[in-house]
């Protein structure tokens, strides 16, 4: 018998991200033979915008191709400090920013600089796969304020304040939200950077789908709304969702220089610097014509008012119409109880490989995001995908009753 090596025991509570696994079991029936219809994850489809490509390839042709400081280029900071007060009124110095690789290492190196072992973090659900994972590998404990699809799953503020303790080190809020669409109101953001004053705890604002709205609002967050709260915000960005560069990994931080400072500490100790060439890239997008945001906006649009008709349709599903980003939320609970085959579906996870086994349609289970009434559905696709994939799902849900 071979020698096992022992395992960390963070590593081995670690949850595999749901979202990721999905995705990567649909492709593997979809290099198998099998149509399937992925509306799984979060990807917009449309191509990266030429004049940002562009200037990768001119700084591939320069040469830019060493080591950056590990915080990002001067370059980058300026055309992020300029859409930070562009779009929120916000103004920020070059040492109050940084760039990661991608909005997912903003988050983690903001937990591993602000989090001792016992420290509470708030979170609502549902939540993004990533949140509870990332506040527990930094020995955070996550502490989860339910929301609620009756009141388009706003805050319940006096829930919130309820939750706070003298460990409560931070709360994570993502508006437009992943996995429901949801923005929450300039009165939520009000009391939550009140409550933060008063209480001393940091808000972690997520908005890599801030561009993405449909409440004809511009982007805002608590530090935009509450000015006096600035120094208890930790703003993550990225160019990901906004720019349909996801495979280019570039996210930002902005916020208090000492939690900066840290964050590039223990950056500079696991990744180093973001590739400088996307460097290049994400500052051509965040400083570069803006017209390729309102094209893919409008085409969010459109696809979320097709799904949204095409759920309002379907007996036994309700769906809080989403205000932002590209994902609907439906309650299909009703659906519990259910068989085929003789296999229960007694939850979303078991909804969920019913769909992909039987009507070939990818999609997230809620329980992923915290709350197993619901399953979740990216329309960050064609309009012909859309139609196929509702067109299948009306059809098996159908055979379930």
């Amino acid at each position: 018998m071979s020698w096992i090596p022992t395992l960390a025991e963070r590593v081995k509570n670690l949850k595999p991200s749901p979202t990721l696994a999905v995705d990567a079991k649909a492709k593997r029936l979809k290099a198998n033979g099998v149509d399937i219809v992925n509306l799984s994850a979060g990807e917009p489809d449309f191509d990266t915008p030429e004049h940002i490509k562009d200037a990768a390839i001119r700084a591939l042709r320069e040469g830019f191709t060493k080591y950056t400081p590990v915080a990002g280029i001067p370059e980058l900071k300026a055309a992020v400090a300029g859409k930070l007060e562009r779009d929120y009124g916000l103004k920020y110095a070059n040492g109050e920013i940084m760039a990661s690789t991608g909005g997912k290492q903003v988050l983690y190196n903001i937990a591993q600089a602000i989090l001792d072992p016992g420290d509470e973090v708030i979170i609502p659900v549902p939540y993004w796969v990533s949140y509870p994972a990332i506040v527990e590998l930094a020995g955070g404990v996550p502490r989860f304020l339910q929301c609620e699809a009756d009141n388009g799953f706003s805050l319940d503020l006096n829930a919130l304040e309820g939750m706070i303790t003298e460990r409560t080190k931070a709360l994570i809020l993502n508006s437009p939200s992943n996995p429901t669409g949801a923005v929450y109101s300039a009165q939520d953001l009000r009391s939550v950077g009140e409550l933060a004053i008063k209480h001393g705890f940091m808000v972690i604002t997520d908005d890599i789908y801030d561009e993405i709205r449909f409440d004809d609002q511009g982007p805002d967050n608590v530090a935009s709304i509450v000015p006096e709260a600035r120094d208890y915000c930790l703003i993550v960005n990225g160019v990901s969702k906004t720019y349909a560069m996801t495979g280019w990994r570039i996210g930002y931080l902005a916020g208090p220089e000492a939690v900066v400072k840290a964050c590039t500490k223990i950056q500079s100790q696991s990744t180093s610097n973001p590739n400088s060439i996307a460097q290049k890239a994400a500052a051509a997008a965040l400083s570069g014509p803006q017209e390729c945001v309102s094209s893919m906006r409008d085409a969010f649009l459109e696809r979320r008012d097709f799904i949204m008709n095409r759920l309002s349709g379907m007996t036994g599903v309700s769906c809080v119409e989403p205000k932002g980003a590209f994902y609907v939320f439906p309650d299909m609970s009703s659906y519990f109880g259910s068989s085929y085959d003789g296999t229960s579906i007694d939850g979303s996870l078991a909804l969920a490989d019913y769909l992909l086994e039987k009507a070939q349609i990818a999609c997230v289970p809620g329980i992923a995001f915290g709350d197993d009434r619901f399953v979740r559905f990216s329309y960050a696709t064609d309009m012909n995908t859309l139609k196929k994939g509702m067109d299948r799902l009306e059809k098996a849900l159908n055979e379930l009753r």
